[in-house]
């Protein structure tokens, strides 16, 4: 028998194929044979009826502590990202007296000066608006040899570095924390009896901007 799929003989997509995160929730729903499979077990005995209900009770335990682990994950995000708040103000506050910003980079130093809490709706934009500040800043901290001379400043940008690493490695433990979750709903039957009589829906990892994937394709050097 072939092998259904053959990376030799193809058949190829030559021009590529882009991916993106479907922001869609799926919601967990169960038919009639979920409900039979219980009827089942009680009329088997009261003992495969407890047991199963044990099971249902751990699981729902179980959903709840993933929950919390999954708004911890998001809040370690959140965390870094008001933590980037800060540093950029401190550097557009020593950048601005050395050379004169864009006037777009002001305007959101602006908005972010008025307080920043990133939460699952605009979590994304803040941190597109922060990389897009951040960005400008470098150019400018690249052009100006004198800017590099000012120790605050390299050590600002230096922690602005070390944080987006955290917030990426924060975003990859959300997603793992998600994906967790999105399998474990519909893990028939005790889980997924659990997550449909609760609502439970999945949930959508975290994904890049239409933005910074085209500016992941530009050329860098």
């Amino acid at each position: 028998m072939a092998n259904e799929l053959d990376e030799v003989t193809g058949p190829v997509n030559e021009s590529g194929r882009d991916i993106n995160v479907i922001e869609k929730q799926i919601p967990v729903k169960t038919g009639v044979g979920s409900i039979v499979f219980e009827v089942m077990l009680w009329v088997l005995g009261i003992f495969p009826g407890l047991i199963f209900l044990f099971m249902k009770i751990s699981a729902q335990k179980y959903f709840r502590q993933l929950q919390q682990r999954i708004q911890h994950n998001a809040s370690q995000i959140d965390n870094y990202l008001e933590q980037r708040v800060q540093i950029l103000q401190n550097v557009v506050g020593i950048v601005e007296k050395s050379i004169d910003l864009d006037k777009d980079v002001m305007k959101s130093v602006a908005q972010f000066r008025g307080g920043v809490h990133p939460n699952d709706t605009n979590r994304n934009e803040v941190a597109g608006q922060l990389d897009q500040a951040m960005r400008s800043i470098n150019v400018a901290f690249e052009a100006y040899p004198d800017l590099k001379a000012h120790r605050s400043l390299a050590d600002a940008m230096q922690q602005n570095s070390y944080l987006q690493k955290e917030i990426t490695a924060a975003r990859e433990m959300y997603n793992d924390t998600v994906l967790r979750w999105n399998s474990d709903i519909f893990a028939w039957p005790t889980k997924m009896i659990v997550a449909s009589k609760a609502g439970y829906s999945t949930r959508i990892p975290f994904s890049a901007s239409k933005e910074v994937k085209e500016q992941a394709r530009q050329k860098f050097f």
